[in-house]
């Protein structure tokens, strides 16, 4: 048991300050009530912080704030777990990322091929919605963001100063990555990516 105990905490401090995880982080080093109990003990200590159920941190701090909230990136990524699954932000948050948006949504939504789940952390609540493959094949690159940005804010709102935006944003290499996944993109949106690297192409 002890020597669980060690591997735990030898595993959280590797990762270092500011790693989000879940007991099943540890679910090659021991039983799941021995892992319980040693992130129960180390959450007592105050070595580790407990977000909500099942979800822990080891928690960064500023000499003035305190302990700092972990990034909603880190928090979904550690819901999601260490498998296949993967995460891809949507909805006003996506649009936030992209600088089409200044407001930052209290409840921020990720599309999984993992289980869906919501928890709260702090003020913020994180959603995790499960997808289909289609929408998920794009996840983890800049298409995928744009288009999820681009979806929420709908057809009827994206102007020029949109376009203007995501013109500014996105490098040439990126453009070349809307090209590739053009085909996982509605008609409407497809077209914008013509027109963004046809942008490019003219400059």
């Amino acid at each position: 048991m002890k020597s669980i105990y060690k591997q735990i905490l030898s595993r959280v401090y590797g990762h270092g300050r500011g790693w989000v995880f879940t007991p099943n982080d540890f679910k090659d080093l021991g039983s799941r009530n021995a892992i319980a109990s040693a992130l129960k003990r180390y959450k007592q200590s105050g070595q580790i912080r407990q977000l909500a159920r099942g979800l822990y941190d080891y928690p960064k701090s500023d000499p003035q704030l305190g302990p700092l909230l972990p990034s909603a990136d880190d928090i979904a990524k550690a819901l999601v777990g260490r498998d296949a699954s993967r995460s891809q932000p949507t909805g006003a948050y996506a649009a936030n990322l992209l600088g089409l948006s200044t407001q930052v949504p209290m409840k921020i939504t990720y599309l999984t091929d993992s289980l869906s789940r919501i928890v709260e952390v702090g003020n913020r609540q994180i959603i995790l919605k499960r997808t289909t493959p289609r929408n998920m094949a794009t996840a983890g690159r800049v298409s995928g963001l744009v288009i999820q940005a681009l979806r929420h804010l709908g057809k009827k709102n994206v102007d020029d100063q949109v376009i203007a935006q995501l013109d500014r944003r996105l490098d040439a290499q990126t453009r070349l990555q809307l090209m590739k996944d053009v085909r996982y993109a509605p008609a409407w949106i497809a077209e914008i990516f013509r027109d963004l690297v046809a942008k490019e192409a003219s400059a």
